[in-house]
């Protein structure tokens, strides 16, 4: 059977909100999608929201894939705003609250993860790290990361990523990691030392990337990045 990976999505207003390629990429590297809208719970005395239901979500899927999206919040990682207001938009609460709560169940159960850019940010601070929360503003000289493709160098062999190898990719950020939370490590970087992939050593498959591999598929890096993370899930198969 194939194995279940977990989407999460955005909100819209009253909409939920998912770019397709992230579905497509999931199923031409052989997984089930499966999205998971972000819920927070009931006021009390109401019928429990998908927040109360995030272990049994966790023990459902196979794996879990968190997408892109706006700007996490500076207070989940003990700062407040420095950046100029102009350059942040700001993932609803909702979603990210969910999205952490559901990434600890995950990584408890020692299940795949993929984090996708926003992803990638959120998946380094849930694990204690930071962010710059601007990168041209507080990184002098830096590329911009904001449109168009850079080259990233892989500065460290993964199984399916061999090392000293660099590759193009394209670019839509304007945060990035800062502090790499404990037990993480860079396994990419762009020429200007932003770190563009980040993994968890001792862990079945928790990779983090800064880019849009979803989004060019056709990419021997990208493919890798997405064949490694299905056979990673398919050892929770059911």
């Amino acid at each position: 059977m194939k194995p279940i990976i977990g989407i999460t999505s955005d909100i819209d207003g009253d909409l939920f909100k998912l770019r397709q390629d992230y579905v497509f990429a999931v199923e031409k590297s052989g997984g089930l999608p499966l999205i998971i809208p972000p819920h927070p719970p009931l006021l009390k005395g109401g019928r429990g929201g998908l927040m109360d239901n995030i272990p049994q979500i966790a023990d459902m899927i196979d794996g879990l894939l968190i997408p892109g999206g706006n700007d996490l919040l500076p207070e989940y990682y003990g700062e407040e705003i420095s950046a100029p207001l102009e350059t942040l938009k700001f993932v609803k609460k909702e979603r990210s609250d969910f999205e952490l709560a559901l990434l600890k169940e995950v990584i408890k159960r020692n299940k795949p993860i993929l984090g996708i850019c926003y992803g990638m940010q959120l998946i380094n601070v849930a694990l204690g790290g930071t962010l710059y929360q601007d990168i041209g503003a507080q990184i002098k000289g830096a590329l911009d990361h904001k449109t168009g493709r850079h080259a990233v160098q892989i500065s460290r062999s993964l199984s399916f990523i061999p090392q000293s190898s660099a590759h193009t990719v394209n670019s839509t950020h304007h945060q990035a990691v800062k502090a790499l939370a404990d037990g993480l490590e860079a396994f990419a970087l762009s020429d200007d030392g932003i770190v563009e992939g980040i993994y968890k050593k001792d862990y079945n498959f928790l990779i983090g990337v800064q880019w849009h591999p979803e989004r060019i598929f056709c990419d021997k890096l990208s493919l890798g990045i997405f064949e490694a993370f299905i056979r990673g899930a398919e050892g929770n198969g059911k």
